[in-house]
């Protein structure tokens, strides 16, 4: 069965709300320090930071569980319920956040609460990958799935860019206090207001859900066939989260451990989500004409060789035209590699399994990796004092991603017509 492709607002429709559901997830890490002192009081701001860490990494503890149950919903029932499930669920949870007391209200019960909104919000987004993924590439004509799949990852860091945004707006026009006592929380509540537009857009969207034919493997056989590739997938997705959430690291890097005000930190996150959003897409055209494989390499070596030199400068130099520089090549480097990875992987997937298998292998590497990145790296930078240890992580996670890409399959059209292998 090969279903009509959606048009292209519901592709916008899809990317946009991919987008929000990001930003809702994310704000959470860029407002750690913030949340910290609301419902993690303490009298060392680095224990409070890395209670706030801990809490953001609960939410990729439920990530695999959404993969799987929505994800495999999407296989069988489709993409476009699973998806409308998601983003909805993620709407409600983080108005519930923004408006979650503090400790000083309620006491224990505000962390406790907290805590669950993450594991549902953690749910929501794991189960949301694979039916958009799927859909983004089933949506493409065959030598514009580069460009259509890298939308994935463009979209995530698009919501980098507006919450950078956002919060140097508020940082800006708001006294230090009065941020810390709600203007996070009116971040977090301007990704909701969108979230009817966002169903508005899906509610006639096409389904492109592959069902399987009478004498086809069943899906159990085809999940079989595929572990390599699933296996290979997963240690390529290590280095892409661990590289991007050590980039969502930098505005609190930046202030909690080099000391630098909150303006030029959001800047950072802003040029860090515009390298990503707008670069990735080039980056998936280039791979419809030149193979996944060699985008994936060679942005990824490019990237490696320069994040010690990057945090070194940074370092050294503790200013904001530093930060904004290393942010936006490191930026530029990682996120148009990822963008190509994140959709070569469910594309060497069959269409049947598509989306309950990459949604599971992206959220058991998020969860694994991704969740616990900036924990660790806040983590060995008190431990050892060396203000180098994120970019030490970094690489070590590059390298075993990079030997991935190198045993990955290729599966661009064009590069397999010319092989012969279509």
């Amino acid at each position: 069965m090969n279903p009509a492709a959606p048009r292209k607002r519901h592709v916008f429709a899809i990317v946009a709300g991919n987008a929000l559901e990001f930003y809702d997830f994310l704000t959470f890490s860029y407002f750690s320090i913030y949340i910290g002192q609301a419902f993690f009081p303490s009298h060392d701001k680095m224990l409070s930071l890395l209670a706030s860490l801990a809490t953001f990494g609960v939410g990729f503890a439920t990530r695999p569980i959404g993969a799987v149950v929505i994800g495999s919903w999407g296989d069988r029932r489709g993409r476009k319920p699973a998806t409308i499930f998601c983003f909805a669920l993620m709407g409600v949870t983080i108005v519930a956040l923004a408006l979650m007391p503090s400790y000083a209200s309620i006491g224990v019960a505000a962390p406790i609460l907290v805590v669950m909104l993450r594991l549902v919000q953690g749910f929501a987004l794991g189960g949301e990958v694979g039916p958009t993924t799927a859909m983004l590439i089933e949506a493409a004509p065959e030598n514009r799935r580069g460009l259509y799949g890298a939308l994935q990852g463009a979209s995530q860091f698009s919501a980098t860019f507006f919450a950078g945004l956002i919060g140097f707006v508020l940082t800006s026009t708001m006294a230090p206090q009065m941020f810390a006592d709600y203007g996070w929380r009116i971040a977090m509540l301007i990704g909701t207001a969108v979230v009817p537009i966002g169903l508005l857009l899906m509610r006639d969207m096409p389904e492109t859900v592959h069902t399987i034919a009478p004498g086809d493997p069943d899906r159990r056989a085809l999940l079989k066939s595929n572990i390599r590739v699933m296996v290979l997938g997963l240690l390529i997705l290590l280095g892409g989260t661990i590289g991007t959430y050590s980039l969502l690291f930098l505005p609190t890097y930046a202030m909690q451990i080099l000391n630098m005000p909150a303006q030029s930190t959001f800047g950072a996150t802003m040029l860090v989500g515009l390298a990503g959003g707008f670069i990735g897409p080039f980056a998936g055209i280039a791979s419809d004409r030149f193979g996944r494989k060699p985008m994936m390499i060679g942005l990824a070596l490019a990237t490696f060789v320069l994040i010690i030199p990057g945090f070194i400068v940074l370092d050294h130099l503790r200013s904001a035209y530093a930060l904004l520089a290393v942010a936006f090549v490191l930026a530029a480097g990682h996120a148009s590699g990822s963008a190509v990875g994140i959709m070569a992987i469910p594309e060497a997937m069959p269409p049947a399994v598509r989306s309950g298998a990459n949604a599971t292998v992206y959220a058991a590497a998020v969860a694994v990796f991704g969740g616990t990145a900036q924990f660790n790296v806040a983590w060995l930078i008190r431990s050892t004092g060396d203000h180098l240890a994120p970019a030490y992580y970094w690489c070590a996670a590059a390298v075993i991603a990079l030997i991935a890409m190198a045993l990955f399959p290729e599966t661009a059209p064009a590069i397999l017509k010319r092989r012969g292998k279509t």
